[in-house]
């Protein structure tokens, strides 16, 4: 198989699992409301990205370099998907800026205006929280919003987090 091909393959992935979030966030929010929608979606996704905190965990609490290696080799496609720029990997910090996003593509592709965009981009955004927080960092970050360029921008500092993100 192609390399070609497997990318297309994967970007198809990106976009199903783009497409469930829409469809799933759809469905709940016509049962339960809007807010109470992203309320439990956040917290399944927060707890899925706790999951992923163990390929992190060995870097706690202040390996910023490791932690910033170990967390590029699971960007999909050696970053191509995400496109991460790290703006600042030293002993005080990690920042990284996604120059792009397939989840938010696929969302835009199928016609999902800035509104609904920017609460999938804060549901869908919420797996780094789970994941930093969990592998003993402190996290915050900024999900896209109308007129943003790129997506999220992720800031990684040492030490355990004051709290967990409250989802």
């Amino acid at each position: 198989m192609s390399e070609e091909s497997l990318r297309a393959q994967l970007d198809a992935q990106i976009r199903n699992r783009a497409l469930i979030y829409l469809t799933t966030y759809d469905v709940l929010a016509a049962e339960l409301g809007a807010t109470r929608a992203e309320a439990l979606m956040r917290r399944a996704i927060y707890e899925r990205g706790c999951q992923v905190a163990e390929l992190l965990k060995r870097h706690a609490p202040s390996d910023i370099k490791g932690l910033r290696d170990a967390f590029l080799r699971m960007v999909p496609d050696e970053g191509r998907a995400f496109a991460p720029d790290v703006r600042r990997c030293d002993d005080g910090g990690l920042d990284i800026k996604f120059g792009k996003c397939p989840l938010k593509a696929a969302w835009v592709d199928f016609g999902v205006d800035d509104a609904k965009l920017e609460i999938l981009c804060r549901i869908a955004g919420v797996i780094d929280n789970g994941t930093f927080e969990e592998a003993g960092f402190s996290f915050s970050a900024e999900t896209w919003k109308p007129g943003d360029p790129g997506c999220c921008f992720l800031h990684i500092r040492p030490g355990p987090p004051a709290s967990r993100t409250e989802v």
